[in-house]
């Protein structure tokens, strides 16, 4: 799937380490722009781009942020896997983290939305209805485009 091409950065951290974030952020330079209404804050850095820093509170997010570990863009750093980047954006419930979902999933093989659908049934089981129907109306959209 393609990567999207963003103007900011966005960083997902545990809710647990947002003080030792924000320090991070003050020391480095990073000025304090708002907080962000799905949880964490926005940061303008030095070289003046922005970073959305997301705090996540649910217990879910230790493993996405480890699993972006090992999932890593071709400048090296951490995405979070595709069914984790669902299930946050889908939490957010924001109606463009919705079409953001619906493209993403529209394009995605069967390998990723079965990793998806399993991450879904363990974290958001009454959400997999939701689910199937950002899939199917993603590849109707998908379809239509080629």
């Amino acid at each position: 799937m393609p990567e999207q091409l963003t103007q900011k950065i966005d960083i997902a951290i545990t809710a647990s380490n947002s003080a030792k974030a924000r320090q991070k952020f003050l020391t480095a330079g990073f000025v304090h722009q708002g907080d962000l209404t799905i949880g964490g804050s926005t940061w303008r850095a030095p070289d003046g781009k922005l970073v959305d820093v997301i705090e996540g509170h649910e217990s879910w997010w230790s493993d996405a942020i480890a699993a972006a570990q090992n999932n890593r863009d071709a400048q090296g750093l951490p995405i979070v896997p595709l069914a984790y980047l669902v299930l946050m954006k889908f939490r957010a419930g924001r109606l463009q983290d919705l079409a953001d979902i619906s493209r993403m999933l529209g394009q995605a093989n069967e390998k990723d939305l079965t990793e998806v659908r399993t991450l879904f049934d363990r974290e958001a089981p009454s959400e997999r209805s939701d689910l199937e129907s950002i899939i199917q109306l993603g590849k109707l959209e998908y379809q239509q485009g080629k």
